[in-house]
C-alpha cells in the first residue's frame, strides 16, 4: 500500500495550508521591510529637525551673549560706507547677560547640534550615538532656557506640531 492513488487528495488540505502559509510569510516580509522603511524614515526626519531646531536656538543665544560673538558679526553691525542715503532700521534681540556658565553651555550646545558633525549612518552605533547626543542637546537646552528665562511652553507646543497638520500650534502673544 505504498502507492496510494488517494494520497494526494487526503493531503490536499495539508498542501494548501502550506502554501497559504508561505505565500503569506512572504507578504507579510515585504510589508513589513515597506513599513520599517518608511517608519525609520519618518523616525529619522523627526530626529533630524528636532537637531536642527535646538541648533539654530544654539546659534541665536551664541549671537545674543556679548562673549560669543565673533570678529565677523561685530564687522558687519557697522554702517557700510557706499554713500548711500538709505537707512535700514535693524531691531535685534536683548543682549543676554556675560555669565562664564551659560557660555559654557551655549557653547557645548552648538557643538552637540552642529550639522557637519552628526552622523548620517544606519548603524546600530551612529543612531545610539546620534540620540545620545541629541538627549544631551535637549537637556543643555533646558538648561539655558531656565538661566535665559524663556518660555517653553510656546517653543513645546510649536515643537509637537506635526508636518501633517495635524495639530497646529497656538500663537499666543
Amino acid at each position: 500500500m505504498a502507492d496510494d492513488p488517494f494520497e494526494d487528495i487526503l493531503n490536499l488540505e495539508d498542501q494548501f495550508y502550506q502554501d497559504g502559509y508561505k505565500l503569506g510569510q512572504a507578504d507579510g516580509d515585504k510589508a513589513g521591510r515597506i513599513e520599517g522603511r518608511s517608519l525609520g524614515l519618518e523616525k529619522g526626519y523627526q530626529k533630524f529637525l528636532e537637531a536642527g531646531r535646538l541648533h539654530g536656538k544654539a546659534i541665536v543665544w551664541a549671537n545674543r551673549l556679548a562673549g560669543l560673538k565673533t570678529k565677523s558679526a561685530s564687522e558687519s553691525q557697522q554702517p557700510a560706507e557706499n554713500g548711500g542715503s538709505e537707512e535700514t532700521q535693524r531691531q535685534s534681540l536683548p543682549q543676554l547677560p556675560g555669565n562664564p556658565r551659560l557660555e559654557k553651555n551655549v557653547t557645548t550646545l552648538f557643538a552637540l547640534t552642529e550639522p557637519d558633525t552628526l552622523s548620517t549612518e544606519n548603524s546600530d552605533e551612529a543612531v545610539n550615538d546620534f540620540d545620545d547626543r541629541l538627549k544631551r542637546a535637549e537637556g543643555k537646552a533646558k538648561v539655558i532656557e531656565r538661566m535665559v528665562g524663556e518660555d517653553q511652553r510656546r517653543d513645546d507646543a510649536q515643537k509637537s506640531a506635526s508636518p501633517a497638520g495635524t495639530k497646529s500650534p497656538s500663537l499666543e502673544v
